[in-house]
């Protein structure tokens, strides 16, 4: 079966293949330094896939070398699929973004919430970063996840503040999906933003037990930090087959550069139309100026409706201080970075199967990020 992307050369798309190879030997020697076990990187422009290689090993008990099919745990870059679908329905005239949740849900009004917007969730803004994490037992009764969704406490004014929701906000959205189309969010995102991109093989938010035989397990560091450990209760059916919006996802790089490029061309792939240019346009705005967010280090993260951008603060997370200004993408935790940079056409995913901790996690990905920035050639 072709990908969505038809496969060109480096040179054919503008790159150096020289910084590209340089990339190639940061990344094998993290995996020899034992940062992570195995890797996977993509690299497209202009709707071409231009590079793409994978690295290591995708399980280490018993071991098992990762392959181009191999599917990696995104965390969350998940939640930019997650919005997606939220796009979708804006689109479609389903909901708007000022809406409030509890307009389609309306029990979500408990506890001082009535008053929070689909945006102010999306922008990490909501009020409740810290909600308590949904138990296994509402990963498929769908009834039980609404209720403790409905459930979340304020712990400051929705608005006053911009404090990264690592999980609870995209729960939230995972019900509004699902209040709206009266569908399981999962059987959501998979029928209508997955496949109609050409993505339904190696792209999934919610994993059937038949097709986890591809994923890579993620791992952490050992308590002494010399060797990695499979994450046991991460690697399992049930938490594979739960699609948690916020960070459950799994991919292959060639998926998520795909993705992107999907934005980079007005939302439409191969062809194939997704959302309008506006939409586009829309999400990938800067809707929280340079205001510090309190989850990460107080940096200016310059959020969207699911990416963040790289505005012309001094620092930022992921994207490379080298980037475009324009450039959007996001992460996840500990392990990899996605982006795409309108001003040369290029996106590029690269991720792991471990949970790095910062200092290490943060200056890997600008250096990896760079290198990429630095093997543009040509702009549009």
């Amino acid at each position: 079966m072709s990908f969505a992307l038809e496969p060109t050369a480096l040179n054919a798309t503008g790159f150096r293949a020289e910084q590209i190879e340089r990339l190639s030997r940061l990344i094998e020697s993290h995996i020899a330094e034992g940062r992570y076990p195995g890797a996977q990187v993509a690299l497209a422009r202009h709707g071409k896939l231009a590079f793409t290689r994978t690295y290591g090993l995708a399980k280490i008990s018993p071991a098992a070398t990762a392959r181009e099919d191999t599917v990696w745990r995104l965390y969350s870059n998940t939640k930019v699929i997650t919005a997606a679908a939220i796009w979708l329905l804006v689109e479609e005239g389903a909901l708007s973004f000022n809406d409030r949740v509890a307009e389609h849900v309306p029990e979500f009004a408990r506890f001082g919430k009535g008053g929070i917007t689909i945006l102010q969730v999306l922008t990490h803004q909501g009020g409740f970063p810290n909600a308590p994490m949904m138990p296994p037992e509402a990963w498929e009764d769908h009834q039980l996840l609404r209720r403790l969704v409905c459930d979340y406490t304020l712990e400051w004014t929705p608005g006053t503040r911009l404090h990264y929701h690592s999980s609870a906000a995209h729960w939230v959205l995972a019900v509004v999906i699902e209040a709206i189309t009266k569908m399981d969010f999962r059987a959501f995102i998979r029928s209508r933003v997955i496949e109609p991109l050409g993505l339904g093989n190696e792209l999934y938010v919610g994993m059937d037990e038949a097709e986890q035989r591809r994923c890579a397990d993620i791992h952490e560091p050992s308590k002494d930090g010399k060797s990695q450990e499979p994450i046991a209760a991460e690697n399992t059916i049930a938490y594979r087959r739960a699609g948690i919006p916020s960070g459950g996802g799994f991919a292959t790089a060639r998926a998520m550069a795909a993705f992107y490029q999907m934005m980079l061309g007005g939302g439409a792939l191969n062809g194939r139309r997704f959302v309008s240019p506006r939409l586009v346009q829309y999400v990938t705005r800067n809707f929280t100026g340079e205001r510090p967010d309190a989850a990460m280090g107080d940096i200016a993260m310059h959020r969207g409706l699911g990416p963040h951008s790289r505005g012309t603060s001094e620092v930022i997370r992921g994207l490379g201080s080298l980037a475009y200004p324009g450039t959007f993408g996001h992460g996840g935790v500990g392990s990899s970075y996605c982006w795409a940079d309108p001003d040369s056409g290029v996106s590029f995913a690269y991720i792991t199967n471990s949970k790095q901790p910062d200092p290490w996690h943060s200056r890997r990905l600008e250096l990896i990020s760079n290198c990429v920035h630095a093997a543009i050639e040509g702009l549009d």
